[in-house]
């Protein structure tokens, strides 16, 4: 039944019954669940409804006290909080696809973009029970990793430092160089500037071909000539320039 109803949005409520008529239900079957499948108006109203619909039945009166927590304990979160700028809306026609859940569930979906929910979850008693931690009920969640990146693209909202994780990516030639970069690295990374150092020691086209792939803005060499002299070589990825640098002339510099 819960498999069909969840159907309703993509083929409507004649789709469902005419699924739920080919599983063994009867027209006094849909007549009962109607109401409850058409239920309209605000979260309170549709509760009303409810109990009216339900108002013979122990379960399902239990299951609308449980739904009237739920509400209560939002309302109270966010009285002393930031106030919630989503859209809690009650809905009877979900189902998730697991038969885990016990009590409430849920599924998040936004409303700038035609697209499914973006994530989900409900409420399990005992599931922990079957990996031998028994009496322990919680509430899971799962994200819809692709759905969300894909909202955050057509919405354009990913921020253009986002493809830039990297800023400055330290060159490895050997152990030597490795050990003179570790505390610049560290300096760069308490001044805020996201900062890497290659992980082995390489030659350095496949340093190069590295920060290109990584989108890195900014490479430091450091080979014998720099550990003499103390003086780094900064090179623009973009512009291809290099200059000879301190430390404390790189940190200005990238700030």
């Amino acid at each position: 039944m819960t498999v069909a109803i969840d159907k309703l949005d993509k083929i409507g409520l004649d789709g469902v019954s005419k699924e739920l008529l080919e599983r063994g239900f009867t027209e006094d079957d849909l007549e009962k669940l109607r109401p409850v499948i058409l239920l309209e108006g605000t979260n309170e109203e549709k509760l009303r409804s409810l109990k009216e619909v339900l108002a013979t039945s122990e379960t399902g009166l239990k299951g609308i006290a449980e739904i009237e927590q739920v509400f209560d304990y939002v309302e109270s979160l966010i009285s002393y909080a930031l106030p919630l700028t989503a859209k809690l809306e009650l809905d009877i026609t979900l189902a998730r696809g697991l038969n885990y859940y016990t009590g409430c569930i849920f599924e998040v979906k936004t409303n700038e973009v035609a697209m499914g929910s973006i994530g989900g979850g409900g409420r399990y008693d005992d599931l922990t029970g079957m990996f031998g931690l028994k009496d322990l009920t919680g509430v899971g969640v799962s994200f819809g990793a692709d759905r969300i990146y894909d909202v955050l693209e057509e919405l354009n909202l990913f921020p253009a430092s986002a493809e830039i994780g990297t800023k400055v990516l330290i060159s490895n030639f050997d152990a030597e160089a490795e050990k003179f970069a570790l505390p610049i690295l560290q300096q760069f990374r308490n001044a805020g500037i996201a900062t890497e150092l290659y992980p082995t020691s390489a030659k350095l086209k496949k340093q190069m071909a590295y920060a290109d792939a990584k989108n890195i803005p900014f490479v430091i060499l450091i080979g014998g000539d720099e550990i003499a002299s103390g003086e780094l070589t900064l090179k623009d990825m973009q512009s291809g320039e290099q200059k000879k640098l301190t430390v404390l002339s790189i940190l200005d510099l990238l700030k």
